[in-house]
């Protein structure tokens, strides 16, 4: 912890301190202005970009008419009470936290006679409309997302919860990057044990700074690193936020990132899209089983036909058509890996590909590289129509942290049952089983209700219930007031 550094008597003191401290001769956007109203010394200290510059401008008019006699006998006072008409004023005794807090965006008013420096939260910051994310598109609902700055974020939230217990806490994380962090639930329902868990994790990260925003805080706060599977739930969409919020989840808000995160969530929570709420109950019951077969699909679809190929004795009469009619010029495994590498690194390229010419490329690919492979005997049609049901799956999970792992999973089950046969495919199923029986997010097993079995529950997670029948909130978040 950095030692504080009080004001000293001296204004030419605390202005040089504060020049060096924010590096005003070395950064052109570092602004230092130094001025003389009502007949003291004053000086503005901000980075240029970051205030607005209208509001300034109207404080400065408004000091720039005060006489001296104004100011007395209590110059602070008089300044914070009277003369600076602005909702957002501070004060601050320590120079080290003053210089900081204007990296932050806040302007710092040092005043000659004053032992405090006043902070004016005068800032703006560049950002993006608040337009629907593109990871959780509906056909109905709110169009509106969260953006890269935290104040507009917490307003989104706010706009869809007018419950006085509410609460927002702020930190900040990252001894450089002074990153704000906050810690939003409802007090009246969020589990207060829970609650104090996470302040005292969030209070225990040390780090110099928190570049990829959100998903540092997950490798601090999750444990497991080297963990494929997804413990904590992300969402772009204010209404889902709200939602999880009345559900008794607690969200933490970075700013620097427009996903908010949604603790704790279990397998399932991963599955769950907004659309399901936006349709009637039947058809959101029947969008969420689409959703598991997909899900289930994306990661036994491959592994299965492979297994099926190599012993065709386990399929019935019947169904002897499934396994490859041309064996194809390499090896039906490295078949697999090859275009599982090859997926990758499409969808790796339509990222890095302008927007204009992702259909080009999409083209491409589907066309050139898949047809032509065909023919040449590179790879069985076989292998090319399996994989794109996988791939499907894999998009058509909602969470696209869970679409990740779920391949790194198919592709583990692959290599095991090229190795070991159906022992394999049997033993890497079980181990799988097990790794996610015996996974947990914020002390609550991942797979509940199912392992541990609650009935209730899990009906609900099965089928989309009307809410009017949903009267009481998840058992395992242990909410203050469990009636909905």
């Amino acid at each position: 912890m950095e030692d504080k550094q009080p004001l000293f008597q001296s204004y030419e003191k605390n202005v040089a301190y504060m020049r060096d401290r924010l590096g005003v001769e070395e950064s052109f956007d570092m602004i230092h202005l130094d001025l003389v109203y009502a007949g003291r010394g004053m000086s503005l200290f901000l980075v240029d970009g970051f205030v607005k510059d209208d509001i300034l401008h109207y404080l400065m008019k408004l000091l720039s008419r005060l006489d001296p006699d104004q100011l007395d006998p209590d110059p602070l006072k008089k300044l914070l009470q009277t003369h600076l008409p602005y909702v957002e004023l501070d004060q601050e005794k320590d120079l080290n936290k003053a210089a900081d807090t204007v990296l932050a965006g806040p302007t710092a008013l040092v005043v000659e006679g004053i032992d405090e420096v006043i902070m004016i939260d005068a800032r703006t910051y560049p950002v993006r409309g608040p337009q629907e994310p593109d990871l959780e598109r509906v056909v109905r609902g709110s169009r509106d997302g969260f953006v890269e700055t935290i104040i507009f974020n917490t307003a989104l939230t706010r706009r869809r919860i007018r419950d006085r217990s509410l609460r927002m806490e702020y930190v900040q994380i990252g001894r450089r990057s002074q990153t704000d962090v906050c810690l939003c639930y409802l007090k009246d329902i969020a589990d207060q044990e829970r609650v104090e868990h996470l302040q005292r994790v969030l209070k225990e990260i040390d780090t110099d700074a928190l570049p990829m925003a959100e998903k540092t805080i997950e490798e601090f706060i999750s444990g497991r690193h080297w963990n494929p599977y997804p413990v904590i739930r992300y969402t772009e969409r204010p209404d889902t936020a709200a939602a999880h919020l009345y559900e008794g989840h607690i969200l933490i808000i970075i700013d620097g990132s427009p996903s908010v995160m949604i603790t704790p969530a279990t397998l399932w929570h991963h599955l769950q899209h907004a659309e399901e709420y936006r349709q009637k109950p039947l058809v959101g019951a029947y969008l969420r089983w689409i959703r598991f077969i997909a899900f289930f699909a994306s990661i036994f679809v491959l592994p299965l036909y492979f297994l099926l190929s190599m012993h065709p004795d386990l399929l019935p009469e019947n169904l002897s058509f499934l396994g490859p009619s041309e064996a194809g010029v390499i090896p039906l495994l490295a078949q697999f890996l090859i275009a599982e590498i090859g997926i990758d690194m499409l969808r790796m390229a339509a990222i890095h590909t302008p927007s204009s010419l992702a259909t080009a490329l999409g083209l491409v690919a589907a066309i050139l590289i898949g047809q032509v492979a065909v023919e040449v005997g590179l790879f069985s049609s076989e292998v090319v129509l399996y994989l794109a049901l996988a791939a499907i799956g894999t998009f058509a999970t909602p969470s696209y942290e869970l679409a990740l792992a779920d391949r790194i999973t198919r592709i583990a089950l692959l290599v095991i049952t090229g190795l070991f046969g159906l022992k394999g495919y049997v033993i890497g199923v079980t181990f799988w089983l097990i790794y996610l029986a015996s996974m947990q997010t914020f002390k609550t097993p991942y797979l509940w209700p199912f392992l541990p079995f609650s009935w209730k529950p899990l009906r609900d997670v099965l089928v989309r219930s009307p809410i009017p029948l949903k009267n009481r909130r998840p058992a395992f978040l242990h909410p203050k007031d469990p009636d909905r």
